[in-house]
């Protein structure tokens, strides 16, 4: 390949990599016709670490904003959050999730990774889940990687309608409309 080629290429990566942060070297390979030793030697040549690595790196700052669940109540990967705005995570799907006999994920850790999402958007200590209008569309598999990403509507005081969408690659697999609430002073027990 011509180095102009090379450094089209670099310029493509560096931007697709940008916007999607946690696109694998073999996803990158597919998209660019090339091999993944091309795609993670040029990584390497331009400096942008691993996928593990701009895993950590993103979730790290997202992490940091987290304000109403501590980190090991989150279900997935934090990828990135917005308060107030917008956020996603990864859920990868693993054994302990998964029906024995049908090797599908039960659905309760779909239903908890999008309304854990929902709750920390919501910039408050305290956030509960009021209702949810929400449809499961296909089955997750054993091993599938779940994206699940979330968008406030709107909000009238303490109340927020939050719209989550859950992805497996391109085919959407949830899909709903949360109404949740930020609470102000801890609750009486």
């Amino acid at each position: 390949m011509t180095r102009h080629h090379k450094h089209e290429r670099h310029q493509a990566l560096r931007e697709e990599i940008d916007k999607n942060p946690f696109s694998t070297d073999e996803e990158l390979a597919k998209h660019f016709g090339v091999s993944v030793s091309t795609i993670r030697l040029d990584r390497t040549e331009l400096n942008i670490p691993e996928l593990r690595e701009r895993t950590k790196a993103v979730a790290h700052e997202a992490y940091d904003t987290l304000k109403s669940l501590g980190e090991a109540e989150l279900v997935g990967e934090l990828r990135d959050l917005h308060i107030g705005e917008s956020g996603s995570t990864l859920l990868k799907i693993e054994e302990s999730m998964v029906l024995s006999k049908a090797r599908v994920t039960r659905g309760h850790h779909l239903f908890a990774q999008a309304n854990s999402l929902a709750i920390a958007m919501v910039d408050a200590e305290i956030v509960l889940t009021g209702s949810v209008d929400m449809k499961f569309l296909r089955p997750v598999r054993y091993g599938e990687t779940v994206l699940a990403e979330g968008k406030v509507l709107r909000r009238k005081g303490n109340k927020y309608w939050v719209e989550i969408t859950a992805h497996v690659n391109q085919d959407l697999v949830l899909n709903g409309t949360w109404v949740v609430f930020a609470v102000e002073k801890p609750l009486e027990v």
